[in-house]
């Protein structure tokens, strides 16, 4: 037999190639932006249940003007930030502040972010409906930031001006006469915390908010709370 009619031995079989098809790998998940910050995302989880949609809320719109900004945990509370701190959130048990870093050097025509105690650059919102429309946040936001790249600075304070105390409306002069113990802290507090109560009563935009408001005021003050740490 001549070797090209060799018959192959027995047991030993010509390998096949596989049928087996590699299956297509699944596709990744997109990764988080470098921006965001998983700290925020614990501070928001965190939070109380209407400060939440609100803390979302403003976080989208930062990363919305510039999609590229940063954010931390700084003093404890969420700052966004672009060659600079642009503004900062905290989140307490019945409010939410807002600010600006740059506040007082921002266009605000309508008065937005002005109290009557002369802080600009600050909202304190309880609910997600009392901020301002997107368009409007949105061009604070790019404002502030347009602030820190032109490597804007803000001006050095002159001095500090002493507070002018602002007139205490009736509900809120009615409830501390009803309760001793508020009454006796609301008059041993400071100007500005005074005012800082009176503001927060009277900016609100409802009868219901107000009276809520007016409740939570008195019951801070019961415990002898200033209106910035009143609520941690």
């Amino acid at each position: 037999m001549s070797p090209t009619q060799a018959r192959p031995s027995q047991g030993v079989s010509a390998k096949r190639p596989s049928k087996k098809s590699a299956r297509p790998s699944s596709p990744a998940r997109p990764s988080k932006a470098k921006s965001t910050s998983d700290e925020l995302d614990g501070y928001i989880a965190q939070a109380e249940p209407f400060a939440r949609p609100i803390l979302e809320h403003v976080r989208a719109l930062f990363h919305r003007a510039r999609p590229e900004i940063g954010e931390a945990l700084k003093w404890g509370h969420p700052v966004f930030e672009h060659e600079g701190i642009v503004a900062w959130l905290a989140a307490f048990k019945r409010h939410v502040r807002f600010r600006f870093w740059k506040g007082r050097m921002l266009r605000d025509p309508k008065g937005l972010l002005r109290d009557a105690n002369g802080n600009v650059g600050l909202l304190i919102v309880t609910d997600l409906s009392q901020l301002p429309s997107d368009k409007v946040l949105l061009d604070y936001i790019r404002q502030a930031i347009d602030l820190n790249v032109g490597g804007v600075k803000l001006p050095r304070a002159v001095g500090k001006r002493k507070a002018v105390p602002l007139a205490v409306p009736d509900d809120l002069s009615a409830a501390l006469r009803k309760n001793k113990r508020a009454q006796q802290s609301f008059e041993a507090m400071s100007t500005s915390h005074r005012n800082e109560y009176v503001e927060w009563l009277v900016g609100a935009k409802q009868d219901a908010t107000r009276n809520k408001r007016l409740l939570t005021t008195i019951e801070w003050l019961a415990d002898g709370k200033p209106p910035s740490t009143g609520n941690t």
